[in-house]
């Protein structure tokens, strides 16, 4: 099977065609996003471009080294944005988050390449960084929802939370149903992603792997594996995630602090 067909200019510029049918709607419905969507746009097309050559230095590179520093780069990047679309504060959350990202995608990374790659290098740069790159942003997306909606909700029902410490319970006890809650709001898109996958989607890895020549059932194998090694991450992630910021978000006598939240 041949790879994918290059895009040519006139491709790209048919594709920038295409995105005035969103921005009519918007201009249609007075949303007054129409000048972020296309900032955004165009951030991404340059990022995308910049990353890309970066990508091919890197790939040609093949260093162990650069390979991991660079997936930290990634790591701490997604930190910033979690923390930053959740309400809270960096300076509080970054430390306990990094430690979170840092053991849940690495650890899934490095068992994707050497047990279901199998993989004689296991640090091998377009494994590592486009497997790594697609499991990274599905914990990061988990943890948007996940963790804002723990500490938004409780900063709502701080009562419920309080009742249940006057009943004797543990700060950990009294936290547990949110944590629950949140918990189950991350990661039940991706069990609902993974439910209706090949009937009513196709998954961005397995159609990246069809253009790219590989035959279907090869395509088919690694979405499942990946897909499987996402809901991993997400679920470690976010577990993670509560449990470490958890640890230095209350004062001693167990009352959230009012300092985390952006703005405060």
């Amino acid at each position: 099977m041949n790879g994918a067909v290059d895009l040519s200019i006139f491709s790209m510029i048919m594709s920038g065609v295409l995105l005035a049918i969103p921005l009519i709607v918007l201009w249609y419905l007075r949303t007054g996003i129409i000048k972020n969507l296309l900032i955004s746009t165009v951030r991404m097309a340059a990022q995308l471009v910049l990353i890309g050559f970066f990508l091919e230095y890197l790939f040609r590179l093949n260093n162990w080294l650069a390979n991991i520093g660079w997936f930290i780069v990634m790591i701490c990047i997604a930190v910033i944005s979690v923390v930053k679309n959740s309400g809270l504060k960096l300076n509080h959350f970054a430390k306990p988050l990094l430690l979170a990202f840092l053991f849940s995608n690495f650890f899934v990374v490095i068992y994707f390449n050497a047990f279901i790659s199998n993989l004689d290098f296991i640090f091998e740069a377009k494994y590592m960084i486009a497997i790594g790159g697609m499991i990274l942003g599905n914990s990061l997306r988990a943890n948007v929802v996940g963790l804002g909606d723990f500490y938004k909700s409780l900063r709502k029902d701080e009562q419920t939370y309080f009742y249940k410490l006057s009943l004797g319970a543990t700060k950990y006890e009294a936290l547990l149903p949110f944590a629950k809650k949140s918990f189950m709001a991350a990661i039940n898109p991706t069990i609902a992603t993974m439910a209706t996958m090949g009937i009513v989607s196709l998954p961005g890895m397995m159609t990246g792997q069809i253009l790219g020549g590989s035959v279907p059932l090869v395509a088919i194998k690694y979405q499942i594996a990946i897909m499987i090694a996402i809901l991993t991450s997400t679920a470690l992630s976010i577990g993670l995630s509560i449990l470490f910021t958890v640890r230095s978000s209350f004062h001693k006598n167990g009352v959230l602090k009012k300092n985390i939240f952006a703005g405060k």
